[in-house]
């Protein structure tokens, strides 16, 4: 059948990225105990958004129906599904919070910094481009909120309580696919990559994005 005929060293090098980001989540999730977690810290796509792209200028959005229609009120929070998305599950799970609140609310308290937050962007992944053109959060850009998250924790918390919340937090991570969907077979924004040599550099970008 026609739909069933893909070449090889797509299915190899789609496969290798899946394969190093199951890696990634199982290492990132192994903890002895759901006591040893305060805080669940959230990075990537639409998997783990919680609602950041509200505050961005851009039309990757989800906050209106009929997303959220599982949601108490039925109201759309800027989840990219019918309700809580799986870093509130994971969150839930580990007896952290329900909710893990989107790092951008501008009403974010103080008091919700200690058990974590996401800085996920819906729509985003490895590759900056596949999020520049989208008008949302890079990775870059996650990871430089993270260490301004990691100050106002300390002003909160205190450096010592804070240092420990960093050292015992859960890290999610899930990116990688948007740069494939949109970038590279989308937008074809990325024309002088054949898709094994675009992908390696994907799993470049996750290595040093775990660094």
């Amino acid at each position: 059948m026609e739909f069933l005929s893909v070449k090889k060293p797509f299915v190899v090098s789609t496969y290798l990225l899946l394969a190093v980001y199951a890696f990634l989540f199982f290492f990132s999730t192994t903890v002895e105990g759901h006591a040893n977690v305060p805080a669940v810290l959230a990075f990537g796509d639409s998997i783990l958004d919680t609602g950041n792209n509200n505050y961005l200028p851009t039309i990757t959005k989800s906050n209106f129906p009929p997303y959220g229609i599982d949601l108490p009120g039925r109201v759309p929070t800027g989840r990219f599904g019918d309700g809580r998305v799986f870093s509130d599950l994971i969150a839930e799970g580990l007896g952290v919070k329900g909710m893990l609140p989107p790092y951008l609310d501008p009403h974010l308290q103080d008091s919700e910094l200690p058990t974590g937050v996401c800085f996920a962007s819906a729509g985003s992944g490895l590759d900056d481009i596949t999020a520049r053109v989208q008008s949302i959060q890079t990775v870059t850009d996650q990871l430089y909120r993270f260490k301004e998250y990691i100050s106002r924790l300390r002003n909160v918390a205190g450096e010592q309580k804070a240092n420990y919340i960093i050292s015992k937090a859960v890290f999610l991570i899930s990116s990688g696919n948007n740069d494939l969907g949109i970038t590279y077979y989308g937008l074809h924004l990325r024309p002088l990559f054949g898709i094994d040599a675009y992908t390696s550099q994907l799993v470049t970008l996750a290595s040093k994005l775990v660094k």
